[in-house]
């Protein structure tokens, strides 16, 4: 096993981002357990525009003078949203923040035509980067699992999105979907490289509480099955040139997400709207801190008016840190970096050091030049593997 890191200095400011969530959509889906809701009646949009600059403004004072270096729409289906309500969000986010001049700005969007505005229209406010959320080409599948597009406005969607210049853009793409088959989860995928993207989300159906499909569970592939279309699919995106760099994703060179990297990196972001999460680091305090917003989006719409969204906030103690930090940089194919270790959580090597040797004695962990990379048999079991690290 290779020496521990050369410095254990303490805690340091990493990159941070920005979230913003618009929690609404045309209809839940039966798997979905994130904090969106359908939409019925006129939403109050431009009051959530407001609402949403005045939230930020809750936290500027712990982080003033740090650049955003990604700014990322989620929700819900953001793209709901016109294209100038985001180009009058983005314009008060550089008004607040410092904005770095290469930033990222991704937006969530459904092939739907009433999901959303022109795709020339969200690139001329500011969007540089779109995440398409298909999740299969078969019609059939998509009617089980509760999509209302079908096949037609997915060709439409990715020839607009090309046709706006956006090079840069994600198709989310499920797989272990209800009565799916090795050969339907592999043509959803050639299919997907076909549209030519940038980025793949390809990850596995899984039946979430507080979801429909929980309550009333359809029959899904078995383990097994669900492995060789994730062992399969994999040989496809590579041989097509893509390269994984996280357990779900995978991106052309040059192409990964940063947002969601500085996420998986456990970088720091501001989280505002309707139920948003934030992490934001505090080194003159030798702490991090959590904030969580009002969930349902009236509830927040009154209170971030009010200047009072936030309703949980917690400094997280060091093992809490430790078991995040690994949480998410186990996901990442370059693994955990030794030396970001101290900076990102303050803990020690050796608060640690006991957990890695039973890591690597498991078989699931590799030390190689500075980086704790897990093995193919830790890349299969990548629960196991995180779990060694709980608090």
């Amino acid at each position: 096993m290779n020496t521990a890191p050369d410095t254990d200095s303490g805690l340091s400011l990493p990159p941070l981002s920005l979230y913003v969530h618009l929690p609404w959509c045309v209809r839940k889906c039966p798997y979905c357990d994130f904090n969106s809701h359908a939409a019925s009646g006129d939403l109050p949009r431009e009051a959530y525009v407001d609402a949403l600059l005045k939230d930020l403004e809750k936290d500027l004072p712990l982080v003033w003078g740090r650049p955003v270096h990604s700014i990322f729409f989620g929700g819900g289906t953001p793209s709901l949203f016109s294209a100038r309500q985001v180009e009058r969000m983005l314009s008060g986010f550089c008004a607040l923040l410092p904005v770095s001049p290469d930033v990222e700005i991704s937006l969530e969007a459904n092939p739907g035509t009433t999901e959303h505005d022109s795709f020339e229209a969200y690139r001329s406010a500011g969007v540089n980067r779109v995440s398409l959320g298909v999740q299969s080409f078969d019609d059939r599948l998509l009617a089980k699992i509760g999509r209302i597009h079908g096949r037609l406005e997915i060709d439409r969607a990715v020839a607009a999105i090309r046709r706006a210049g956006i090079a840069n853009f994600n198709i989310d793409l499920m797989f272990a979907l209800p009565g799916q088959s090795l050969e339907s989860a592999l043509e959803d995928l050639r299919e997907a490289v076909r549209c030519e993207p940038a980025h793949i989300s390809h990850y596995q159906l899984t039946l979430e509480p507080n979801t429909a499909f929980h309550v009333d569970p359809p029959a899904l592939p078995d383990d097994d099955l669900a492995w060789e279309m994730q062992r399969q699919g994999a040989e496809i995106l590579v041989e097509a040139g893509f390269e994984q760099y996280e357990i779900s994703a995978w991106a052309r060179p040059g192409r990964r997400c940063r947002h969601n990297l500085n996420y998986w990196q456990y970088g720091d972001f501001i989280g505002i709207g309707a139920g948003a999460h934030g992490k934001i680091t505090l080194p003159s305090e030798g702490t991090v801190l959590r904030r969580i917003r009002q969930r349902h989006p009236q509830s927040w719409l009154r209170a971030a008016v009010a200047g009072d969204a936030i309703v949980h906030e917690q400094s997280s103690a060091v093992p809490e840190r430790i078991f995040e930090f690994f949480l998410n940089q186990l996901r990442l194919r370059e693994g955990v970096r030794k030396d970001q270790l101290s900076a990102r959580t303050g803990a020690g090597w050796a608060d640690v050091e006991a957990r890695v040797r039973l890591a690597m004695g498991r078989g699931l962990l590799d030390d190689i030049d500075g980086r704790l990379r897990p093995t193919e048999l830790g890349w299969r079991f990548a629960n196991d593997l995180q779990a060694i690290f709980l608090p």
